[in-house]
């Protein structure tokens, strides 16, 4: 009887001890397959932190671009309108010179003609006071200077 207490209880122990290893083993495997797991989701939660960061990177990137390249237009249409409207200021100025040469030139021909004409009414008169006769003061009246 005591052999077979002994036997039963070394059967005990041992299929307990069997039972105990291969529990300890299953929750290795388990430990390990939640360490892989936990590692993957790490690894996706980090490949995806770094895909957002450099959309992010990339739009900020993209946005700066846009601004830089709409400040230069906004500056060079600027360059642009200013120098119209020097060129238009110094055609005009040009044109407002031509104006005045024009007009002193039409001013000048007509003072020009003014005093031929004046030239030859005082001409006129000496002619036809030397053909009516000396011009006597207070005469009949014929001969009038100056």
């Amino acid at each position: 009887v005591a052999v077979v207490v002994v036997a039963v209880t070394v059967a005990v122990v041992v299929v307990v001890a069997v039972v105990v290893v291969f529990v300890a083993v299953l929750l290795v495997i388990v430990m390990v397959l939640l360490v892989f797991v936990v590692v993957l989701v790490l690894v996706k939660v980090l490949v995806v932190v770094a895909v957002v960061v450099v959309v992010v990177v990339a739009v900020v990137v993209l946005v700066v671009v846009v601004v830089v390249v709409l400040v230069a237009v906004v500056v060079v249409v600027v360059l642009v309108v200013v120098l119209v409207a020097v060129v238009v200021v110094v055609v005009a100025v040009a044109v407002l010179v031509e104006v005045v040469a024009v007009v002193v030139e039409v001013v000048t021909v007509v003072l020009e003609v003014v005093v031929a004409v004046e030239v030859v009414t005082v001409v006129m008169e000496v002619v036809v006071a030397e053909v009516d006769g000396p011009c006597v003061v207070g005469g009949p009246g014929r001969c009038v200077l100056g």
